[in-house]
């Protein structure tokens, strides 16, 4: 796909329903004994994957003429062998949570995934695991495909997380759900706690307590979850794309329509303001117990910052995009703490820098830092490889709105994975983007 030199973005949009959550919806739900009805649910390729494996363990999944799904769970610890192995494709989050709702479930099951997903380190999730007496076996170490055999008799645990990880995190708290006794996960730093918020909706006994700068989070097994209608609000990692597009393109405003404002995913709408981005938050609410609000976004000159390491939890999904941001910048923005970009959908990290380096940008990189040179208007006419990664592929799709000369990216047909719709949502507010013989 190519993107060209734009101006003058404008509409009010909504993006696709936030990723996290609707992956947690469908498990969630699976988990309750009775019909949980989920509106707004996100239907790319990784989420329609978690409903599949969660319909292959025995969940009734349907989808009416009206867009609702329809899950009716087969309450905690009722899921059933599956007879075949459940393919979560390209989704890390759909494959690490639903480690933990096997984990502690008396069957075994198969997980695989693509090319990408089958490189991806498992480790960091199946150590806690085996703790609860789950056992995992793989000709290829830890990483899939992987069988896993669920423990018959689990044992809770106190964990503490040597890295901050919400899918580390997450997959214990589920697998603490059909667990006897008190699971207990400790985070250094607090991470998305959409998991908690949904666990408590749906009546789970779980405790969270601020500890530090992170928190304690608490699990008394058995519970009985009770099915509870979802709304699940626009994801701010998507919302990101539009949104840089917007500050980067001259001459735009835009209104993007109840995104997430989840005070552990806002990392890059505030550290967009501190570049001087002109972002209003407009229509504050609260939406199924999270915050929700409009972003209003007119095109702004953008200063290089620095972003504390303390911040990566809170948008280690956006850094590709606040790459691009950082590039169309005035000075230097220095990033840190981004290890977990490296065990991404590809090396993140590496992707970025070489992204830039591309198309004319000067970039320093780490083993967990990215320094950009800010350039203003970055040169462009560069092709990139995306790696198979969603994320890379529309960043520098983004970029290629304000650079002068083209940008190029090498497969755009992976962006189905989270973002079905991004190129119909971004023409249709203005911008330039397409396959090669329709850009021009």
């Amino acid at each position: 796909m190519v993107a060209r030199a734009s101006r003058g973005l404008s509409g009010r949009v909504r993006v696709p329903g936030d990723k996290s959550i609707s992956h947690r919806a469908l498990m969630i739900g699976a988990l309750a004994v009775g019909e949980t009805r989920i509106a707004g649910l996100l239907e790319g390729e990784d989420v329609l994957a978690t409903a599949h494996a969660m319909a292959a363990l025995g969940a009734h999944i349907e989808r009416t003429a009206d867009g609702i799904w329809h899950v009716d769970g087969v309450g905690v610890g009722g899921f059933s062998q599956p007879a075949g192995p459940l393919d979560f494709g390209n989704s890390g989050t759909g494959a690490r949570l639903c480690l933990g709702l096997v984990a502690t479930t008396p069957i075994a099951a198969t997980f695989t995934g693509d090319a990408s997903l089958q490189t991806r380190p498992m480790a960091r999730v199946t150590a806690p695991l085996e703790q609860m007496g789950a056992r995992f076996s793989g000709t290829n170490g830890d990483r899939l495909p992987l069988l896993v055999t669920g423990a018959r008799a689990a044992v809770p645990i106190a964990y503490e997380l040597p890295v901050a990880s919400a899918q580390v995190k997450s997959a214990i708290l589920l697998a603490a759900l059909n667990t006897p006794g008190r699971t207990t996960v400790v985070e250094p730093v607090a991470t998305r706690d959409h998991t908690e918020r949904m666990l408590k909706a749906f009546g789970a006994a779980l405790e969270v307590a601020e500890e530090g700068g992170g928190r304690r989070i608490a699990v008394t097994g058995f519970a009985e979850l009770k099915p509870q209608p979802v709304t699940v609000p626009a994801d701010p990692s998507s919302a990101a794309f539009p949104l840089v597009a917007a500050l980067i393109t001259e001459g735009s405003e835009i209104v993007l329509e109840n995104v997430l404002l989840n005070p552990t995913r806002r990392g890059l709408v505030d550290t967009l303001i501190e570049m001087g981005g002109d972002i209003e938050i407009a229509n504050e609410r609260q939406s199924g117990g999270e915050p929700v609000g409009d972003l209003v976004v007119r095109s702004s000159r953008l200063r290089g910052v620095r972003v504390p390491a303390e911040r990566a939890p809170s948008m280690i999904d956006e850094y590709p995009v606040l790459a691009v941001a950082a590039a169309c910048a005035e000075g230097r923005t220095e990033m840190a703490g981004l290890a977990e970009l490296r065990v991404k959908e590809s090396d993140r990290l590496a992707a970025v820098a070489a992204g830039l380096r591309a198309n004319g940008v000067t970039v320093e990189a780490g083993e967990d830092s990215l320094v950009v040179e800010g350039m203003g208007t970055p040169p462009g006419g560069g092709v990139v490889e995306t790696h198979m990664d969603h994320r890379i592929a529309m960043a520098f799709l983004v970029l290629g709105l304000a650079a002068r000369a083209p940008v190029t990216v090498d497969d755009g047909t992976m962006i189905a994975t989270s973002f079905p719709a991004f190129t119909d949502l971004m023409t249709g507010l203005g911008a330039r983007l397409g396959e090669p013989r329709d850009a021009a």
